[in-house]
């Protein structure tokens, strides 16, 4: 199958969607992550997403020229994450999360993933405070 212009005009790109700023302008800054650099913007959230079609389509155009790679998009149901991984932890954290779990008379895995999804959804919280004010976004130190 030949990949033309036709071919990558027909797939579905995730584009993130951001408010500028008032002092940058205000309006909205449309992204296609896979496409590096592919970005556009405009004043309503309509005419942002309507800017990044044309510059999707200038910038696989401008790859298709220079006989570039061009990512394709990622897949919602993506085989690359099966929901486990392995993770290694001293005996002793194991040992207090175990406890911890039973005190609860819960799962060790879900009492983890509680822990997880609970300190994922502080700093997500925090981080889009921080993203709608002026200042840049916090990093988190629990990396």
């Amino acid at each position: 199958m030949t990949k033309d212009l036709e071919y990558y005009k027909k797939l579905k790109y995730g584009v993130k969607l951001e408010p500028i700023s008032e002092e940058d302008g205000n309006g909205w800054l449309a992204e296609i992550p896979e496409l590096k650099g592919c970005m556009s913007d405009g004043e309503t959230q309509e005419e942002a997403l309507k800017n990044i079609e044309e510059a999707k389509m200038a910038w696989i155009l401008t790859a298709l020229k220079r006989e570039l790679t061009i990512p394709l998009p990622r897949s919602e149901d993506n085989d690359e994450y099966s929901g486990k991984f392995t993770l290694r932890l001293p005996k002793s954290l194991h040992k207090e999360l175990s406890l911890a779990a039973q005190k609860d008379a819960i799962s060790l895995n879900q009492y983890i993933l509680s822990l997880v999804a609970l300190n994922f959804g502080k700093n997500f919280r925090s981080s889009e405070t921080h993203t709608t004010s002026s200042q840049k976004p916090s990093k988190s130190r629990s990396q």
